[in-house]
């Protein structure tokens, strides 16, 4: 407990004037002793100025940024305005050979007052799909992730997941992403889940973004071939997708 210079020295004044013993004293103020001596030591060398608690110094962390990487975090960022902090973050380790975390660099330029504030979109979302699966294999989710390796280069991550059962049946980790990447994707979805091979009425129906791979016409005939349809979501934000690119996370974890 904090205590007030005037506090402490009612508290000395106290003791000085009290019949009993000064430990007896302090046990019953519920104060220990080497407390007290410290705060009285104090008062005999400096009166009450002396007795105010003293703010610790602040000792610099040990992966504290140097100031003069701070500014050229700040340099790089007015020069290169149409990168993000993750971007300038990867084009600064590359380029100068120190690492600096998105986190550390979205520190800086909000220090700066060099992030603007993200415009928000209201959604209200309903209680359940429109259009729910009932079954496995009814419906399968696809998309890309990607994920930047310093020296590298950028990878791109495609996955295939059960809708119904929100199982990922299968991923690729490629440096490119393209309709091939996807047909491969799948190859392994339908070679561990065994569908091409049974009979059935109706192949899984394919979930995608607008994005040039699923949009492709490679991609249309190889569904054709298999019996497959694709049916891209009218909107990049869709419920759905949003879960599919939550899920997709755990394959790197």
């Amino acid at each position: 407990m904090r205590r007030s210079a005037s506090e402490k020295l009612e508290i000395i004044q106290l003791v000085e004037q009290a019949d009993l013993p000064v430990r007896v004293t302090l046990r019953q103020l519920g104060i220990a002793p080497s407390t007290f001596y410290g705060w009285y030591q104090r008062y005999l060398e400096g009166g009450l100025e002396a007795l105010p608690d003293k703010k610790p110094k602040r000792q610099p962390r040990w992966n504290q940024i140097p100031e003069p990487v701070r500014a050229e975090v700040v340099q790089l960022a007015l020069q290169k305005t149409e990168l993000s902090a993750r971007e300038l973050a990867c084009h600064y380790t590359d380029e100068r050979q120190y690492f600096l975390s998105e986190s550390s660099v979205y520190r800086i330029l909000k220090a700066h007052d060099l992030i603007t504030s993200p415009a928000y979109v209201l959604m209200s979302a309903s209680d359940a799909f429109k259009h729910p699966t009932r079954r496995v294999h009814e419906m399968w989710q696809t998309d890309f992730t990607y994920l930047r390796v310093v020296g590298w280069g950028w990878y791109y991550l495609s996955t295939v997941m059960d809708d119904f059962s929100r199982f990922i049946l299968s991923y690729r980790l490629s440096p490119t992403m393209g309709a091939t990447d996807v047909t491969e994707t799948l190859d392994d979805a339908l070679r561990r889940t065994g569908v091409q091979s049974v009979r059935v009425r109706h192949r899984p129906r394919l979930l995608s973004d607008n994005g040039p791979a699923y949009l492709s016409k490679d991609l249309r005939t190889y569904l054709q071939e298999r019996g497959m349809e694709c049916s891209p979501s009218a909107n990049a934000s869709d419920l759905a997708s949003r879960e599919h690119r939550y899920c997709v996370r755990s394959v790197l974890s």
